[in-house]
């Protein structure tokens, strides 16, 4: 897991350094977000970020997943630049080409799967899925509750309630349903590029069930507004819809749950962040004109 840079001005200032390093040109920030992103030229892109673990862990385990056939950033330069608790890493440049091809996606998620954890472990964390402080429901209700009205409070409670069996129906079912995972599949995480998807933002990276990484894109269509073929084509390239499997229908639920509870907690300093937790929330009512949400 890593925590966002803060202050711009630092991860800027740690992004001139590096490109000074590895001799590129001057960096431009493009985003800031649980990364910043800057633009090194036409080619590079150098991310600014706070890891937790050994800042090399990033690079060692793209050249695992290559070896496996599976596409993620490709780092130009073989170490990070450290500076104090912010680390930069250089990745070439990608640029998004057509619409995405979510049978191709499917087909490389399950290559992940496919990975023992152990081979990644000693590289890069693995934590269990459900260790990340997002899905800690009980907490994240107590920490908004007074942002809440009854019915709004009834809906996310009821929906954790339901579906608290997951975790236990995952372990029950024994090493072999502990599966390496992405940990945030959804089309703000794949690039399709000139030669095929890109996986992308790999921070999520953890041990859960397979349906940890069904989860985002089975709901993607009816809360999220995406295109109906979504799932079903990302299903066929995976080899088996979850569709009305307990615990993937649980995950999909509960995934919905962290997504709203983060945007209202957000929503305290964040104007735009309240509104979009407003609109979430008219579907936890039960409104029956809730409007599909805006991923963030």
């Amino acid at each position: 897991m890593i925590e966002p840079p803060g202050d711009v001005v630092v991860a800027t200032e740690v992004a001139a350094t590096a490109a000074k390093q590895w001799g590129l040109p001057s960096p431009e920030l493009i985003r800031l977000g649980m990364n910043a992103l800057f633009a090194a030229g036409d080619d590079v892109v150098i991310r600014v970020g706070r890891p937790t673990s050994d800042p090399r862990g990033a690079i060692l385990l793209a050249s695992i997943f290559a070896e496996r056939g599976v596409r993620g950033p490709r780092y130009v330069r073989d170490f990070p630049v450290v500076v104090g608790a912010l680390v930069a890493t250089a990745i070439a440049r990608e640029d998004q080409v057509g619409a995405i091809d979510w049978t191709e996606v499917g087909a490389m998620v399950a290559r992940v799967h496919a990975i023992d954890p152990a081979d990644v472990a000693p590289h890069y964390p693995v934590p269990h899925c459900s260790t990340f402080p997002w899905w800690q429901f009980d907490r994240l209700l107590s920490e908004v509750d007074d942002l809440l009205d009854a019915a709004a409070r009834a809906g996310l409670v009821t929906a954790v309630r339901r579906n608290e069996h997951w975790r236990e129906r995952w372990l029950s079912a024994g090493a072999e349903a502990r599966k390496l995972c992405h940990g945030d599949v959804h089309p703000g995480n794949v690039l399709f590029t000139s030669d095929g998807p890109m996986l992308i933002d790999w921070d999520l990276l953890c041990v859960g069930p397979n349906s940890w990484d069904h989860g985002p894109l089975m709901t993607w269509t009816e809360r999220w507004g995406g295109a109906s073929v979504v799932y079903d084509r990302f299903a066929e390239g995976y080899g088996a819809s979850l569709r009305g499997d307990p615990v993937a229908e649980a995950i999909a639920e509960l995934r919905l749950v962290a997504a709203t509870l983060m945007r209202l907690r957000a929503g305290r300093t964040d104007p735009v962040a309240a509104a979009e937790a407003e609109q979430r929330l008219r579907w936890w009512r039960g409104d029956p004109d809730a409007p599909p949400w805006t991923a963030a």
